[in-house]
This record gives structure tokens, sequence and C-alpha cells, in this order.
């Protein structure tokens, strides 16, 4: 197969990839292999924005409390390491931002902040009133694009990390007709995303199917926290045309937005002390259970009490989404319903983004640092892309080591047919009915046996597509994601056990 060489390939175009690829010393050539093309990243769709401690001398807030308030939506289950480092440089990459170009929303000057739920204090910065993901991730895509020493390459799909016995060395990717090609390097940054395709219904666009911690477990790579995956409890009940869900940011219940059931009534008071704005695995629960309560499919988020200009300048996306749904959020409630969101889970790394695997580094959402613990605190997402992204790229920058040379890779498959597109279908069902937001050891041991079970098939058939790939790397990571789910038995954050 064709094979090109570079000092740093790194596998996605989100917010963490371009970030790390952008401080990156320019000595270094990088490619970054983008799998979807250009306007399609799990980032892009990040509504609610960046949570940082930025205006010390102007506020009450400290990193202190924004450490407390991630541990505490973690469950106790946090990297505290990973969790101090986070706060305490997030200022520092804020600024890096705004010196790049990114817009930040600003009022007479100043940063505009606001709160969400899991946080005590207003700390969240945003761009464009709910569209912080799309403006961050085109700006830095636009960066990149002009760097000499970064090359972008728009849909090539992850196959395979490739290792030596001293480490990593390079990867195997599909271009645009589906053709191998390797992509030799002996550092190789792993930021595809999460696992939103092992879901019926998810607020990630389809591209997100654990591609990068796939390969990285099969390449040897350790993962961790695999049963902790964060629902949204405001998603919009209808799909778009891709079959993603649409957000509803956290954002609109720091604004003030109440959750009622279908009858009117306020159902968060009495839940938890912060009502609306507890930590998402709560209110994704007290929806669920009020849905159940009242044989309902939805409830409903009311900010009626907004005037229609405040609102459309502070979430003119979701604002035009809903009325293009029929919806003005100013005179009706919203439907919604908690989907698959976001998962805390992923390759295990420490604070510089390295694997178990020299050579092979991990950020973003397909990275477990050990930040989010059992429960990820809003918009500190998009914060853990940029600190530990650029963490990736000065650990690399401080590392000499040179590229090795290897040999011919050579596919050895065998032969077999198999419907890929029921695969996948039946693995999201299967995961979708087992591993939602409370689960039972009865229903994941069942959920478990069928997994393992197709897994097995396709172990005996080709894998040479890109739908292939996919549909592989859904089976074995909804196996994983099981088998973490039986193994822990307590209650804890995002993992909820009924039995």
């Amino acid at each position: 197969m064709p094979k090109i060489t570079a000092d740093i390939v790194i596998a996605g175009c989100g917010a963490a990839g371009l970030f790390a690829a952008l401080n990156l010393d320019a000595s270094l050539e990088c490619i970054i292999l983008n799998k979807s093309g250009i306007n399609m990243s799990s980032s892009m769709y990040a509504q609610g924005g960046i949570a940082a401690v930025v205006n010390f001398a102007e506020s009450t807030d400290d990193i202190y409390q924004h450490i407390s308030d991630t541990l505490t939506a973690g469950a106790g289950l946090c990297n505290e390491e990973a969790a101090r480092v986070l706060a305490q440089e997030a200022q520092d990459n804020i600024r890096r931002l705004i010196d790049m170009g990114v817009s930040f929303d600003t009022m007479d000057g100043k940063l505009l902040l606001t709160r969400e739920g899991g946080h005590g204090q207003n700390r969240i910065l945003h761009c464009g009133g709910d569209a912080t993901g799309l403006h961050l991730t085109k700006k830095l895509y636009e960066l990149a694009s002009r760097r000499e020493n970064i090359r972008i390459i728009n849909n090539c799909f992850l196959s395979d990390i490739v290792v030596e016995d001293d480490g990593a060395d390079g990867i195997i990717a599909l271009d645009a007709d589906g053709k191998p090609c390797f992509f030799e390097a002996s550092k190789i940054i792993v930021a595809t995303g999460g696992i939103g395709g092992i879901y019926e219904k998810s607020t990630n666009p389809p591209c997100a199917t654990g591609d990068g911690i796939a390969a990285a477990a099969r390449a040897g790579a350790v993962v961790s926290d695999m049963e902790f995956v964060q629902f949204h409890p405001t998603a919009f009940v209808n799909p778009d045309e891709s079959g993603r869900y649409f957000l509803i940011s956290e954002a609109v219940r720091g604004e003030g937005a109440i959750l009622k059931n279908k009858y009117g009534e306020a159902f968060m008071k009495g839940t938890h002390p912060l009502a609306e704005l507890a930590p998402r695995d709560i209110v994704s629960r007290a929806i669920s259970c009020e849905m159940k309560r009242t044989d309902s499919e939805y409830v409903y988020l009311d900010i009626t009490d907004k005037p229609k200009e405040f609102l459309k300048n502070r979430f003119p996306t979701i604002y035009a989404e809903c009325m293009k749904n029929g919806i003005d959020i100013s005179k009706s409630p919203i439907p919604v319903m908690p989907v698959q969101h976001y998962f805390m889970g992923g390759i295990r790394t420490d604070i510089n983004g390295r694997t178990n695997i020299n050579g092979l580094y991990a950020c973003g959402e397909a990275a477990c640092t050990g930040v989010h613990g059992a429960n990820r605190l809003a918009s500190n997402s998009l914060l853990e892309c940029l600190v530990f992204g650029r963490r990736c790229a000065v650990h690399i920058n401080g590392d000499n080591t040179s590229k090795r040379k290897i040999g011919e890779i050579v596919a050895d498959t065998s032969d077999g047919e198999l419907d890929f597109d029921d695969v996948r279908k039946t693995i999201r069902r299967i995961v979708t009915s087992a591993c939602g937001i409370v689960r039972s050891e009865r229903e994941l041991s069942r959920a478990k046996l069928l997994a393992d079970d197709i897994l097995r098939r396709l172990e005996t058939v080709q894998i040479k597509t890109k739908e292939a790939v996919e549909a592989y790397n859904l089976v074995q990571l909804a196996s994983a994601i099981l088998d973490s789910c039986i193994k822990r038995k307590e209650s804890v954050g995002a993992h909820y056990r009924i039995d």
C-alpha cells in the first residue's frame, strides 16, 4: 500500500486534534487525518461553551472552586491531579485562543460568562451565543490549514494503529476511495472523539463510532472507565436527517429554564439542591423517572418567561432550530428527553496524553485522563481538548526520538460475508436497551452474550471497508463497555444500577 512519512500523525480533526497540531513545533511535520471532511466533528456541535476561571480580580470564583465542582460532578472518581491541571491551565489556553483570533462573546469589553449544571459560579465562556464549538473549530481549522508544517487530509478514515516492539510506528487508513494507505510516524495522537454511534439516540454526529479507541485497544493500549457513558438531559425530541439529536444546551437552564412534565408541573425541586442545574446524571434520571411516571415520551423545558429578543440573541442556534420545528421558545416550552451525549471512558493516558505504548498519545473525548471521573462537569469537555491537546504537543516537542522505518504492511483476511449495516443496527439496539440511564446485571449480562456472539462472527469475515471497520469497532467497544458495566456493582455517577 502507499506509504507517507511524517513526524506526527493525528487522527481526528476536532478541537483536540487541531489544537494539538497548532501547538507543535513548526519544525515537525504533522499530518491530520479527518474522517468526514471539514464540516463534521463532535466539537462543532458543542453549544454551551468552555469552562474557565478567567476574571480573578473581578470575581469571587477561583480555580479551587472549579476543581471542587469537577470532583463533585465526578462522584469522587476523578483523577485529582488531572482535574487540577485542567483548572490551572484553563486561563492560559483561553488567552492563547484569543490571541489566535477566537471571538468570545463580550459586553463592554469584558468576557461574558454564564453558568451551567454542576457549576457553583458563572465561568462558562461562549462564542456566537450557543455556537461555541462551531466558532472554535472553524478558527482552529483555518489556522491549521495555513501552517506549512501541517497537512490535513480530508475523508481519510483510521483503520488500525501499527505498533512494533519499541512503540508506535504509524496508522493504516482508508482514503476517500476506500483504498488502504500507511502513514508512518513514531508519534501518533488519537483525537477521534466519542462512541455515540453505539446508541440509537445520540447528540453525536454519525461519524462518532469510537474508531480511535477501538484501534488503540487492538494495538495494546489500556482503556479505562468504559462504563461511564453520559446522557444529556435535554435533547430535542426529533432527530435531524442524519439521525443526530439536537442538543438543547445546559446554558438554557443556566439562564433560568424550568423542566416541567406534560401537566405543566415543575419536578426538579426537591430532587437536588441545584434543581435544574444538578449534575447531568441526576437530571437525566429525574427526567427518565418523570417520563415513566406520567407515561410520556418526553418532558418540557420552559423558558417562556424570557423576552424573545433575549432568547434570539443568547441562543440563536437553538432558537432557529426550534423555529424550524414549529416551536417559538419565547411562547412554547421545548419538548426534550435524555439521549447519549458523552463518553468519560477511553484510552488511558497520563496528564501529558501518553498511553502505555511508547509514542502513542490520546486527547479529547477519545482519551481517559480520569479528569471527568464518573460524570463530566458541563463545558469541561472543550477545555479538556485544549489543555490536554496542548500537553500532548508540548511533550512531543521535547522528545527527540527519530522516526523508525518498518517493513511492508500486509493485510491477512479470511473469507466470509456479513451485512454490516444490520450488525450496526443490532448492536445499537442491544446497547441502547441494556446500557442506558439505568442498568441491571441481568440485562447487561444478556447483552454481553449477544455482543460477544456478534464479535466472534465478525472475526471470521473480511474487514476491509469503512463500513465494516466501523461495525467492528462498535461491537468491540460495546463488548468492553458492557463488561465494565457488569463489573462495577455499585451505582456511581453516570453508571446507575437499579439492582
